[in-house]
């Protein structure tokens, strides 16, 4: 898929991995809609990057606000052919302590955000990729949504993020192989460690000690270097149905 001239979705753009896919997206010459919950990042970044990026409010647990962003997608030209779910948020918590057992409400808050906010943007944008004229290959549309190493490897304390992740991973395929008669194509990226506002409330410290547990390179990732993936993702038609590890060789240890 040629990113330049097309439309494209970003869910999560405002920040982190997402804001840096819109930036590689936009700066391909793709018309990108940044759609996301922070109105003042996103509109901020929309008002930076000017001609061809647009923001709109969206919460991806709400099928109103994402059709509404998939609608401004598909009018851009080219029509909707990028797809890119990066809104995720985390919660740490042991399923049980001698002070009672793991929550609920926020278990189900992040299997809301991750898992049915991705199943969301997903399935809404596929529907108006179906709407595309196909390129010469057939070929209609992209999706790529973000897991995670946790998906795998899920420390003590990760059981929702972890479990939300895995059914991110876990839809891969068998999404690929329903659209694929259509022309779309879906893919995963699971990043490692990464430099995101996730990780900007960690001490230093805390921060380096993270990226040396990195074989190499001992680092914590940049967004861009996901922005650089998800492209290749778009731009490489043999991509389909697989989940891509970006961690650097990184296990993640129990605790």
């Amino acid at each position: 898929m040629e990113i330049q001239g097309s439309g494209a979705l970003v869910a999560g753009g405002a920040s982190g991995l997402g804001e840096a896919t819109v930036r590689r997206l936009h700066a391909g010459g793709a018309g990108v809609v940044i759609a996301d919950l922070n109105e003042e990042s996103g509109q901020s970044l929309a008002d930076e990057l000017g001609e061809g990026a647009l923001f709109v409010r969206v919460d991806v647990t709400d099928a109103t606000t994402v059709s509404a962003a998939v609608e401004l997608a598909a009018a851009q030209p080219g029509g909707l052919r990028i797809s890119v779910s990066c809104a995720g948020i985390a919660w740490g918590e042991r399923i049980a302590r001698s002070r009672g057992a793991h929550a609920l409400e926020p278990f189900e808050k992040v299997i809301a955000v991750n898992l049915v906010g991705t199943f969301n943007v997903l399935r809404l944008a596929a529907a108006a990729m179906l709407e595309n004229e196909p390129a010469d290959s057939g070929e209609r549309g992209v999706c790529v949504n973000t897991a995670s190493v946790a998906a795998y490897d899920g420390q003590i304390g990760q059981i929702a993020y972890s479990a939300s992740k895995a059914g991110v991973a876990g839809m891969t395929l068998p999404a690929a192989r329903d659209l694929a008669s259509a022309g779309i194509r879906v893919c995963t990226i699971a990043p490692g460690i990464f430099e995101t506002p996730m990780l900007a409330s960690l001490p230093e410290p805390t921060r380096e000690a993270l990226g040396a547990s990195v074989p190499f390179p001992s680092r914590l990732g940049r967004p861009s270097e996901y922005a650089e993936l998800a492209a290749h993702i778009v731009a490489n038609e043999m991509l389909n149905g697989e989940v891509i590890r970006l961690d650097g060789a990184l296990r993640m240890a129990p605790k």
